[in-house]
């Protein structure tokens, strides 16, 4: 295969023959903001690095699972960093990869609970799959054979079996974090999780016009304000314990768990044709992002994670969380295009100075995660990858058309009882009956008392 980044490898290498220098003084990519090609040409390198990393396409290796250290949700992550890609910059390179991937990690049951993670995954895992799947169809990512699943049909799956554990006996409702008792953080209810569960049942109203996922999508986020993972100011707080039902607070702020609130607020707001409350989180959570926003004269407005960066603390799942921040602000620019002007100062200069340090590995573009230092960290990895990647291409969203619906040409059919046990004949999301209690009880978790009491918070966050 042919790609952009072969011919600078080969300069690269040719300056380090001729003049006797070390490889890893490459010069930084040089990214033109103002020219689409050329953020195309680097969007090529980074991606071309990112797929490096992956080895499911290898004889004996398992379609969609990432090596070690990486954990099965980054792997669905990883994927939907491609859909993104493909959606940009039109390469399908790497669809055929990223279709097989996803189908494969669905699992039998169509539901991305496969049999080899079942015993360890937790609702924030599914629903990062869930995620990629959603951005397929609403991208018009080429549509799985008729045989298998349509991309919203596993959306739709995910959300029912999730609804289902949508547990009332503590805390007035909310998630859990982990989806079996036996699994460390049973008894924790994070920000993640349950905003997954608000991103999903937000964008999957918008696509089908379904008012029974924008009412699961009031009340996740009702609740999430009520308990204080939304505080008031719009800071959105790592999570609470239901042994102390829910009145204790972890106060750790990360981006993804801003990011994950952001676009489905994005998605309430077009949906609502505007409603004035929806524009006020939408805005409130903006103006929240100070928290990860260097102040710097020589990075003003660039990203960071503020929980773990100052102190070069972060771990192998936080290298990645830019990634999806970045990712959803640039899809609720064309939900909620009040937000342009403030989005794209932070785009801007967030791909600036990701890419200017995009200068590692053997190929002289593998990125490090902190941006605001004027160096290269020296680390390379999926999650600095992916972040870089998203940061950069991200950069090419007013060209694209953004998040469809089933009425605004996506052509992804769908199965609102998907998940559960009964079956649609309709394939059509504008016939999708209600979900009824009945749908939602599906498969019930296990009631027995958790064995193991909730750990330290902030080891939960190292894990």
């Amino acid at each position: 295969m042919s790609t952009p980044q072969q011919p600078r490898l080969w300069r690269l290498l040719l300056a380090c023959m001729v003049w006797s220098l070390p490889c890893f003084q490459a010069a930084a990519i040089e990214l033109d903001l103002q020219d689409s090609q050329n953020i195309k040409t680097v969007a090529s390198d980074l991606a071309w690095d990112l797929v490096s990393f992956y080895t499911g396409n290898r004889t004996g290796d398992v379609p969609g699972n990432l090596p070690d250290p990486y954990y099965w949700w980054e792997a669905g992550a990883f994927f939907g960093t491609l859909v993104n890609y493909w959606a940009y910059t039109g390469d399908s390179t790497y669809n055929d990869l990223t279709s097989q991937a996803i189908l494969h990690q669905a699992g039998p049951n169509r539901d991305f609970m496969p049999a080899n993670q079942t015993r360890t995954e937790g609702n924030d895992d599914q629903a990062f799959w869930a995620f990629t799947a959603m951005r397929a169809a609403e991208n018009n990512f080429p549509n799985p054979p008729s045989e298998q699943p349509s991309w919203l049909a596993l959306v739709q799956a995910v959300f029912n079996e999730q609804a289902a554990r949508w547990d009332t006996q503590k805390c007035g409702g909310g998630l859990k974090w982990q989806i079996y008792t036996f699994n460390s953080g049973y008894t924790y209810r994070n920000a993640i999780s349950n905003g997954c569960f608000f991103n999903i049942a937000a964008r999957l109203a918008r696509y089908t016009g379904n008012d029974t996922y924008a009412e699961w999508a009031d009340k996740v986020w009702d609740w999430a304000s009520a308990v204080g993972l939304i505080g008031p100011e719009y800071h959105v707080f790592d999570g609470t314990s239901e042994e102390n039902n829910c009145t204790d607070l972890n106060h750790i702020e990360w981006t993804y768990n801003n990011g994950v609130f952001l676009l489905g607020a994005a998605h309430m707001w077009n949906y609502t044709n505007g409603e004035n409350h929806w524009s006020e989180r939408v805005n409130g959570l903006l103006r929240s992002q100070s928290t990860f926003l260097s102040t710097q004269e020589a990075y003003k407005d660039v990203l960071y994670e503020a929980a773990c960066e100052p102190i070069a603390s972060c771990q192998t799942d936080q290298f990645s969380f830019k990634a999806y921040l970045v990712r959803w602000m640039a899809d609720t620019v064309k939900l909620a295009p009040f937000t342009r002007d403030t989005i794209m100062t932070r785009l801007r200069a967030t791909a600036k100075a990701a890419a200017a340090q995009c200068v590692g590995g053997s190929t002289g573009t593998y990125c490090g995660m902190q941006w605001t230092t004027g160096r290269y960290d020296g680390t390379t990895g999926v999650g600095q990858q992916m972040a870089a990647l998203e940061a950069v291409q991200a950069n090419l969203v007013e060209a694209v058309a953004g998040p469809l619906t089933f009425n605004t040409g996506g052509s992804s059919p769908g199965d609102g009882a998907a998940g559960t046990e009964t079956s649609d004949s309709s394939r059509d999301p504008r016939d999708l009956r209600p979900i009824t209690t009945k749908d939602r009880v599906g498969a019930v978790v296990a009631t027995v008392v958790a064995t193991c009491g909730i750990l330290g918070v902030s080891v939960f966050m190292v894990w």
